[in-house]
């Protein structure tokens, strides 16, 4: 069995995080980091001569975590300390995370860089309210969202989350092979591609919108659901 949990960096979904895996008691946990964001999660520091793009999306994703009182990343660092808890194995399944955006920004037309850190600088000032509103627009329709920014950003979508849920997909399929049990703790928006990329293997689904609602002793469990009934 295969466990897919969409997360969000931003969060305070640690406790939801870890009632999955204390149930599911799998045999190894992946988690979307290489070993290098992973050190730099765990030491709250940036990576050197990281391109300036990478600099502002981790400003954004702090200053967001800061309106929900959370530091970013908790729920992956609470997804390796219930690994370590069940005894399973840990696996970080991601691209190497500065190797990403060094291409990313490569490849992105000036046009679209320009566009995109207008869209980040300009996101500082918007409220707390209007967060929680993209927020809900986003978990009424993931696909539609993730095909809107695609729209208007294509480079960093095809970088930043279509050829990583290939590379993420891969990593899964390789470490169930290996494994009976497998819990992969990834960003919501990575959901639907590698849910498409394993159809056909033995698959369950848990979105972020559900572990928001859930419990944190885990009692609304029931909101997970398996992709192949869909």
């Amino acid at each position: 069995m295969i466990t897919i949990v969409g997360v969000g960096h931003v969060f305070d979904i640690g406790d939801q995080v870890r009632n999955v895996i204390l149930q599911r008691n799998p045999s190894v946990v992946g988690v979307e980091l290489d070993r290098a964001r992973f050190e730099a999660l765990m030491t709250r520091q940036v990576r050197g001569k990281a391109p300036p793009l990478y600099r502002a999306m981790a400003f954004f994703q702090r200053w967001i975590a800061k309106k929900y009182g959370q530091d970013v990343g908790q729920e992956m660092v609470a997804a390796i300390e219930s690994a370590k808890e069940v005894g399973a194995r840990i696996a970080f399944i991601d691209l190497d995370s500065l190797l990403i955006f060094q291409r990313f920004w490569g490849m992105m037309s000036f046009k679209e860089r320009l566009k995109l850190m207008i869209a980040l600088m300009t996101s500082v000032f918007v409220p707390k309210k209007r967060v929680d509103q993209e927020i809900r627009k986003f978990e009424e329709n993931e696909q539609m969202y993730i095909e809107q920014f695609g729209k208007e950003f294509p480079a960093a979508k095809r970088i930043l989350i279509d050829e990583r849920n290939v590379y993420m997909a891969n990593a899964i399929r390789k470490l169930s092979e290996e494994f009976d049990s497998l819990v992969a703790v990834v960003g919501d928006g990575h959901v639907d591609g590698l849910s498409q990329l394993l159809e056909d293997k033995d698959l369950e689904v848990i979105r972020l919108k559900d572990l928001r609602s859930m419990d944190v002793d885990g009692s609304s469990i029931s909101f997970s659901y398996d992709v192949r009934s869909e």
